[in-house]
């Protein structure tokens, strides 16, 4: 019997010892990852994409498709966002970022008005190529009552990536 409570006493004890010793929160484990912190929420084109219409009438223009902007795109307005696609020149002073390269942009009819932002930049306007691959980083903008602008635009735009 005295052997049993001798043993278990030192088992008490070892469990108290190693049991409850305090580990280092400042060392990682293999397994952790480390996630960046986000500072804007990134677009998806397919995001961008998920849009209907609806008819409405139009003092100027008659009967006209309004676009009728999803809750997720509603909730990103007037946030910072980030998104990526292919520089198309509008005029002198004005560009545009688009789904899908000039030959294959909305003017060229094989897309819908969703795959295509307006861009006001921030700051000087930067010199751009047609077709050039950037990713902007600006302040998320939805249009679905003029249908003489742009559904969507990046204002305050940057350049972070494809100068």
């Amino acid at each position: 019997m005295r052997k049993i409570i001798s043993l278990l006493s030192v088992f008490v004890i070892a469990l108290v010892i190693f049991g409850f010793t305090t580990h280092n929160t400042t060392e990682k484990s293999q397994y952790e990852i480390e996630l960046p912190t986000t500072f804007a929420d990134t677009l998806t084109w397919n995001l961008l994409g998920k849009i209907d219409y609806v008819k409405k009438k139009d003092k100027t223009y008659g009967e006209v498709m309004f676009p009728v902007v999803n809750l997720k795109l509603k909730a990103l307005q007037g946030k910072p966002v980030v998104i990526k696609g292919f520089i198309i020149p509008i005029d002198n002073k004005n560009y545009a970022i688009s789904k899908n390269v000039f030959a294959s942009c909305f003017f060229c009819g094989k897309s819908g008005p969703e795959t295509i932002m307006g861009i006001k930049f921030k700051g000087d306007l930067p010199k751009l190529k047609t077709d050039q691959y950037v990713t902007l980083k600006g302040t998320f903008r939805y249009n679905d009552s003029d249908v003489e602008d742009w559904i969507y635009h990046v204002e305050n735009a940057v350049i972070t990536a494809g100068k």
